[in-house]
């Protein structure tokens, strides 16, 4: 499942803070981008490009294709040559999006949707009739998907920590998922997927992955760079969500998942099911399924 960051104009600011994460990781890529929105032409060649910035053909094209795929620009073939067509909103928002490009503090200041700015750490309780909560606690060792990790209940010493990119292929290879998860900085998870069984059916479940970066016991804080990532985590459109980590993980986390998915339960009136996927775990599921994760 590929969710479309562009979809609707209703959150221009998120919109906004997109185009600047990925304009920010690469010179070249900025000066294409500033050059394809230069001047009243809408439309630009490689070619043209090239030669005006100075960059060798095959580097126009590599950063053009990252701007195509993160939809900051309309790629067109022509006879001969490709092309670049510049994008209404963002041609609109250009001014902005260089601004905070090049001023680092002003964009950490930038308000989103999905990222607001915030201060203090958010502690949730939210207190609701018993008759409209159902949240319910998993492991691993529930999900029919990860079936074999029940053979290995005393896995001793601490796991490989590896790329989060390399652990989740992994799980998409458990579950059989062939979808492409791109990561950005808004995004509300890092696999959404309708393919892991539980309880003998197919069920939707988001996951948060938490790569080798990361040191010591995982808390809220350490989640997203305003501390919100399981906020957003519990915005996805699923019945299970799952964090997962390569230590161990505080109680403070699994607390605020299990508020997020009581207060989930009753507004949609289903079952939630959250839960975390610590360093032990993460051992289990590499000893079970070594293939997936090579």
């Amino acid at each position: 499942m590929v969710q479309n960051v562009s979809d609707a104009r209703s959150n221009p600011n998120d919109q906004i803070a997109h185009a600047v994460k990925v304009l920010g990781k690469s010179k070249d890529r900025l000066a294409v981008f500033k050059f394809i929105y230069h001047g009243k032409k809408a439309l630009k060649t490689v070619s043209e490009i090239s030669k005006r910035i100075k960059l060798p053909r095959k580097r126009v094209l590599e950063e053009g294709k990252k701007l195509a795929h993160n939809q900051l620009v309309h790629q067109e073939k022509l006879v001969g040559d490709i092309a670049y067509r510049r994008d209404d909103f963002f041609y609109g928002q250009k001014g902005k999006i260089l601004s905070l490009v090049h001023d680092k503090k002003k964009f950490a200041k930038f308000p989103t949707k999905i990222t607001p700015i915030s201060t203090a750490r958010i502690v949730y309780t939210i207190r609701l009739p018993r008759q409209m909560v159902r949240a319910k606690p998993v492991t691993v060792d529930h999900i029919d998907s990860f079936a074999k990790v029940k053979g290995l209940k005393n896995v001793t010493g601490k796991p490989t920590a590896m790329l989060e990119a390399r652990f989740k292929n992994g799980i998409k290879r458990i579950l059989g998922e062939k979808g492409q998860f791109k990561d950005w900085g808004g995004e509300r998870n890092d696999l959404l997927t309708s393919r892991l069984r539980f309880q003998r059916k197919r069920i939707l479940a988001a996951f948060a992955f938490k790569g080798r970066g990361k040191r010591g016991k995982l808390t809220p804080g350490m989640m997203g760079k305003n501390g919100d990532q399981i906020q957003r985590l519990f915005k996805s459109t699923a019945e299970m969500f799952f964090v997962q980590y390569w230590d161990q993980v505080d109680e403070s986390v699994l607390d605020q998942m299990a508020e997020l998915a009581k207060a989930k339960s009753a507004v949609e009136g289903n079952t939630i099911y959250y839960g975390i996927i610590d360093g032990q775990d993460s051992n289990r599921l590499l000893k079970a399924y070594p293939q997936a994760f090579r």
